[in-house]
């Protein structure tokens, strides 16, 4: 069995009984929850807000991977409310490239041959020569963060290290933030240095 730490944070609706049922739905689908903070009430970070957060950090024990218990959070959050709507965008999120381009990058070009031939046209009608979605075109602020009514985030899973554009264990911004970490010194065991 594995030890995982999770953060929990809610700053819509009824949040102590958001962040009590995302500790039930976690014990039921991840794992068995074996430690649990008390909750503690927040300013938004990251966002200007009315709305304060609440925040508590869990432990569960747990068979399932990093990759599986990322998944049945995500589905948690989702059966609590949580939407696109509500979710951090993160800066790998900015690019969405269709996977024509990722298995066939010179696709982005229309008609590489002809720039050859015609190097100017690049500073005339430098539009014409990638085949770009608008969505890479036209960026936004890297992390935009919003109101939500769950928030469930793996802080640590064991000692291991995840590095992936969508999963990244320990949590590398959990140092930053006290809603995070107040919370998750609470149930830490001597033996796991976060």
């Amino acid at each position: 069995m594995h030890e995982v730490y999770l953060g929990l944070g809610s700053n819509l609706g009824d949040r102590e009984q958001q962040l009590r049922q995302a500790v039930r739905l976690v014990d039921e689908r991840v794992g068995r929850v074996v430690r649990q903070s008390s909750f503690i009430q927040t300013e938004p970070w990251g966002f200007q807000s009315e709305h304060l957060f609440l925040n508590a950090a869990i432990c569960c024990l747990t068979d399932k991977t990093p990759r599986e218990v990322l998944q049945l959070t995500q589905q948690i959050e989702r059966d609590l409310g949580k939407t696109k709507a509500h979710a951090t965008h993160h800066p790998s999120s900015i690019f969405h490239l269709p996977s024509s381009i990722l298995h066939h990058p010179s696709s982005i070009f229309h008609h590489p041959s002809s720039i050859l031939h015609h190097p100017s046209s690049i500073f005339h009608h430098p539009s014409s020569i990638f085949h770009l979605p608008s969505s890479i075109l036209h960026l936004t602020s890297p992390l935009i963060h919003h109101d939500r009514p769950i928030d469930i985030d793996i802080l640590l899973y064991d000692d291991w290290k995840v590095d992936e554009p969508d999963l990244k264990i320990p949590h590398p911004l959990m140092h930053q933030r006290d809603f995070v970490m107040i919370p998750l010194k609470e149930i830490l065991t001597e033996q796991t240095n976060p």
